[in-house]
Formats: structure tokens, C-alpha cells, sequence
């Protein structure tokens, strides 16, 4: 399962996670970095991807199509690189079986 990330998260969280053992990369990567909500939005369908994204927008868009792709709603304030990767590593296997058993909206917050 590819984990598509969003702009506003650091290109070095896909890095991490790749190292980590996931699929994972950063819309930069396809050239998206200034991409519509919408393009990344269908990026990530096409993809078959989870959108993970510091966007309530793309939550709440989830919610009213009740289609579309898995999001992975990061919830977190301004915190440092390191910190993010730390804690979002740390979460990962709970947020890898949220998305196993097909959650369409799931929410990070951090600790």
C-alpha cells in the first residue's frame, strides 16, 4: 500500500518511512509539490493510495463522498522533523491496520 504525502509534510517523512519498510512518497516526488487538492486528491486514487495529509479538507471530502481514498489525517502542531518521524513511525503499525481494515478516515495526532 503506497502512502502518497501530502505538501505540507516534509519530503524526509517518505524518506523515513521508505527506510521503515513502507511504501511510501511524497508528491513532490511526481512533480505535485503545487498541485490542486483536487490533482493530488485523484494522484492518490490513482494510485490506489493513502493520502496522507495535514488537510481537514481532505477528511471532511472523504466523509461526504464516502468514496474515494484512505486518508490519513495528521493532526499534529508545528513540531520538529525529527519528532514527527519518531512519533509517526512509532504509530505506524495501528495506522497500517486501520487502513487493513479499510478505515476511510484516520486521524494522527501524535503524543
Amino acid at each position: 500500500m503506497l502512502y502518497l504525502i501530502d505538501a505540507q509534510l516534509p519530503p524526509v517523512l517518505a524518506e523515513a518511512m521508505r527506510h521503515a519498510g513502507y511504501d511510501a512518497a511524497h508528491v513532490a516526488e511526481f512533480g505535485m509539490a503545487n498541485a490542486t487538492d483536487g490533482a493530488i486528491w485523484s494522484e492518490a486514487i490513482a494510485r490506489s493510495a493513502v493520502l496522507v495529509t495535514k488537510d481537514r479538507d481532505f477528511s471532511l471530502l472523504r466523509a461526504a463522498k464516502r468514496q474515494g481514498p484512505a486518508v490519513l489525517w495528521v493532526r499534529v502542531g508545528n513540531i520538529d522533523n525529527r519528532t514527527l518521524i519518531h512519533q509517526f513511525l512509532g504509530a505506524m503499525p495501528q495506522i497500517a491496520e486501520a487502513v487493513a481494515q479499510g478505515e476511510a478516515v484516520i486521524e494522527f495526532v501524535g503524543s
